[in-house]
């Protein structure tokens, strides 16, 4: 694959007629020339010939293709053992905020998920042509240069005095090149990119330790169009570890299906209230910003409403069937997180209380598959299932699916992970594990068995299971896996968290700090779980922004965050869930003191709370676990000194 409009040797680069280099950029454009980026192109093309006369070895690229960003940099440059990542700003008089954060985010996502670029020097380069020039710092850590700027007139200098770090040696360009790019997304870039149009090839991962989503699409697909072609009704089970991109999954397959024929209305559905308004937020102010780049005409309430057919709350379609038995427009429907589907009990609770229905005796699995039981013809429900998630009261979990299906959808073709039927935290209920395997079809592509939410390590959500069920040795012997790859410390401070998210991160990497809905007795360190935070702005809006994650003081909770991910964490741990006599305990806030927790699915929810937010990184995770204070009775120091020995004794550092 050619990754760049247009790519030579700096030798070869030079001889070029400029018209020629000029024609070879502009027919690879696969959008309208507009006067502005031909105008932009004809000055670079100009300056770096200027500027690279005195550099006789090297290889440059124009428009080189950043996939998971869905951008292309400006120019790549490659002397010896440097590459150089080049941004230009024409015309610009200053050196802005946002384009050096641009140019480091195009070098991250090489050092991140370019196989190329994982271990060669990195140099970030801004180029305002009209700035002024200054004295640039060359700082390294970890082969990512400190950005450095330059003007079109001492950009030559700049490339000079950089050119002082290298060793010498030669990066091979072909082999740079042609090199894998492995994708890992985060959902919200993933979202945008399927919106796009953009195929999951090109925006998921493709090496052999993953199961390739293409195929779960693709066995998804199959059961689909039978279920067409022969008049029946289906149903299908993906699960898939924390991270593993079922959410990705069903959102390709939406996307998908709208393509293959818009009479089946496909949507995506989700009871993630946060997921649903995030992913809206994020397609819409994509795509206001694109046709802005496009010179198009889009306004923000048309943006939201486009997005607002592709994704919906799951809640509301239920509600609009609630009254005459009409069957949907959908024939296709992806329900994310289905195992956190309501219960009889919760959902007839609130259709009495908010609906003013006083007879409804069915849970919501059973009642969403009768909606579409209503086809005279065909449908298929995607259930997306995340094994141990289930957070809330009321949540049915998977065995009321197929409780549902065996005693009154006797008729409907089932599809399931082969986890379902193996894994207690899938399905504890032996007989109704016995009669899935005697009355459906398994199938081992409908489970997504590797974490791809920690692009740096595929076994943190396999470590964070060892710890929440104590096993010691276990945990000690992950946590050297995947140490070097995925940091991960322990502090008693929430300052030094803090400092250490923000060292962390680059360009627009974001930080952000979560704890347990129950987590009452944090409120002492300024972190106050039941204010309630917009999630929208936490997960988008710039660090400037006091309701970003990025400024480190609104906290996110278990249901802020489920389904979602940002790069690096710091987990605050309250003692509502506290390690003590080699066992975890659980304990809830109530008025003034702490209570302990009997009931056995409060005590699932909450030891399932933290294995969400343990898993919520991408890059790195830093746990805090407060000092308590003997003076406070609701923070007794020795319950926190308890957990924090046992984490310490699971081989995890102190920063």
């Amino acid at each position: 694959m050619t990754r760049s409009y247009y790519s030579n040797t700096l030798t070869g680069f030079l001889q070029d007629d400029e018209t020629k280099i000029l024609g070879q950029l502009s027919l690879k454009h696969s959008h309208s020339l507009e006067d502005l980026q031909k105008n932009a192109w004809i000055k670079q093309i100009k300056i770096l010939k200027d500027s690279l006369k005195q550099f006789d070895k090297g290889q440059i690229y124009f428009e080189f293709s950043i996939p998971r960003m869905g951008k292309r940099v400006d120019n790549i440059l490659i002397i010896n053992d440097l590459i150089f990542v080049l941004e230009f700003k024409v015309g610009d008089s200053e050196y802005q905020k946002h384009s050096i954060e641009q140019v480091v985010d195009y070098c991250l996502d090489l050092q991140n998920f370019h196989e190329g670029s994982h271990h060669e020097k990195l140099i970030p380069l801004l180029v305002s042509t009209k700035a002024e020039a200054i004295e640039n710092v060359f700082e390294v850590n970890d082969n990512l240069f400190e950005p450095i700027k330059a003007n079109q007139q001492n950009l030559s200098e700049v490339i000079s005095l950089s050119l002082t770090q290298s060793n010498g040696t030669q990066i091979n360009s072909k082999e740079w090149e042609n090199s894998i790019y492995k994708l890992t997304p985060t959902i919200i870039e993933a979202s945008q990119a399927l919106y796009k149009g953009h195929n999951v090839k090109e925006i998921s991962r493709h090496d052999a330790g993953a199961i390739n989503l293409t195929k779960t699409t693709d066995c998804i697909n199959k059961v689909i169009e039978k279920s067409k072609a022969e008049n029946k009704k289906s149903i299908c089970f993906l699960t898939g570890v924390p991270g593993a991109g079922k959410t990705l999954a069903g959102l390709n397959i939406a996307n998908q299906r709208k393509k293959i024929d818009e009479d089946e209305h496909a949507v995506f559905l989700s009871g993630n209230g946060p997921l649903v308004y995030v992913l809206r937020e994020a397609l819409a102010r994509d795509a206001v910003a694109t046709s802005k780049e496009n010179r198009k005409s889009l306004t923000k309430k048309e943006a939201e409403r486009n997005a607002h057919s592709f994704i919906q709350n799951i809640h509301h379609f239920r509600d609009e069937y609630l009254g005459p038995e009409r069957a949907p427009v959908e024939k296709v429907v992806v329900f994310d997180e289905a195992q956190r589907a309501w219960a009889k009990e919760q959902v007839g609770s609130f259709m009495k209380r908010k609906k003013g229905v006083d007879d409804f005796d069915m849970s919501e699995p059973e009642f969403l598959i009768s909606v579409m039981d209503r086809h005279e013809d065909w449908c298929t429900i995607i259930c997306l299932i995340g094994g141990g998630q289930e957070i809330n009261t009321g949540e049915a979990g998977v065995s009321e699916w197929i409780s549902s299906l065996k005693n009154h959808f006797p008729n409907w073709g089932i599809h399931f992970s082969n986890l379902i039927s193996t894994d207690n935290n899938y399905l504890s209920d032996i007989p109704l594990r016995d009669w899935l395997q005697e009355n459906a079809t398994e199938e081992h592509e409908l489970h997504l068995s590797v974490s791809v939410r920690s692009f740096r390590s595929e076994k943190i959500s396999e470590l964070m299971h060892e710890i929440l069920e104590a096993k010691i040795s276990n945990a000690k012997k992950l946590v050297l896996e995947v140490k070097n790859d995925f940091p991960i410390f322990l502090t008693r401070d929430i300052t030094t968290a803090k400092n250490w998210l923000r060292e962390k991160a680059k360009g627009s990497e974001r930080i952000g700090i979560v704890a347990s809905s129950g987590g009452r007795r944090l409120r002492p360190l300024g972190l106050d779980v039941k204010n309630e935070i917009s999630a929208p702005n936490w997960f988008l809006n710039s660090s400037d922004d006091v309701r970003s994650s990025n400024y480190l003081e609104e906290v996110a909770t278990e249901f802020d965050i489920q389904g979602l991910e940002i790069d690096y964490v710091c987990l605050a741990w309250d003692i509502n869930y506290y390690f003590k006599n080699g066992q975890w305990n659980y304990q809830s806030f109530e008025g003034t003191t702490w209570r302990q927790m009997h009931n056995a699915n409060d005590r699932t929810y909450l030891q399932n709370a933290y294995r969400v937010l343990l898993t919520r990184a991408r890059q790195g995770l830093i746990i805090l676990v407060p000092n308590g204070d003997d003076l406070d009775h609701t923070r007794p120091k020795e319950l926190y000194d308890e957990t924090y020995r046992y984490l310490l004794s699971c081989g995890i550092s102190e920063v």
